[in-house]
């Protein structure tokens, strides 16, 4: 990273298990990203749930990290989270200064979705949803939405974590969700007898 580059704005990418998470951070990563991956073994079978995943021989155990350059002065550190119910012990410390997270969901696993979303709406953190492409059965958004019981203003996009336009759409969508999102709580926050001279805009 430069020296100019003085804003490191941190994202989280959280899901369940075998969702994308570890494959989005490496599809859009601009460094080589670090991978805290281990083989997955006989004995794992009896503690994590495979029968989705079949095909999966390796798993995160920390978490992922990546990095993109938006300009000079501010930069995107990616980190994408474990997913198996052992390691979810990790997540608070990784939302720890976060500014934002996007949730990553296979539809034909929407349960797994589950804690994810409670643990960021628990703190307070802005997120967005996609749905990573396994070639399972269609659902429309309103389904989707319904089965997350996902808040209206809450995205909800499409992807394919193994595409790099694709991923950086997702996080595209997550930075413009969290422009509106820091701005409407700034509005908020000023007196209503203040004059506003200037719209409040996150610094991205």
């Amino acid at each position: 990273m430069g020296a100019t580059a003085d804003n490191g704005l941190k994202i989280v990418v959280v899901g369940g298990f075998g969702v994308g998470k570890t494959t989005l951070v490496r599809s859009v990563s601009e460094i080589r990203p670090l991978n805290t991956e281990e083989t997955m073994t006989r004995a794992g079978e009896t503690i994590d749930d495979i029968s989705e995943v079949r095909g999966k021989s390796a798993t995160t155990v920390a978490f992922d990290f990546g990095r993109i350059t938006l300009d000079a002065r501010n930069v995107l550190y990616l980190f994408g989270a474990p997913g198996q119910e052992r390691f979810w012990f990790l997540w608070d410390r990784l939302f720890s200064g976060t500014l934002g997270a996007v949730v990553l969901v296979d539809t034909r696993r929407i349960d797994d979705s589950w804690y994810a979303i409670d643990r960021l709406e628990h703190h307070g953190t802005p997120f967005i949803v996609a749905c990573n492409d396994f070639g399972g059965p269609g659902h429309t958004p309103a389904e989707i939405r319904e089965a997350l019981d996902l808040d209206p203003h809450v995205p909800l996009i499409d992807c394919d974590a193994r595409s790099r336009e694709s991923s950086k759409r997702v996080l595209i969508t997550l930075v413009e969700h969290l422009k509106t999102v820091y701005a409407a709580s700034a509005e908020a926050a000023t007196p209503a007898t203040e004059e506003v001279t200037k719209s409040p805009e996150l610094a991205l």
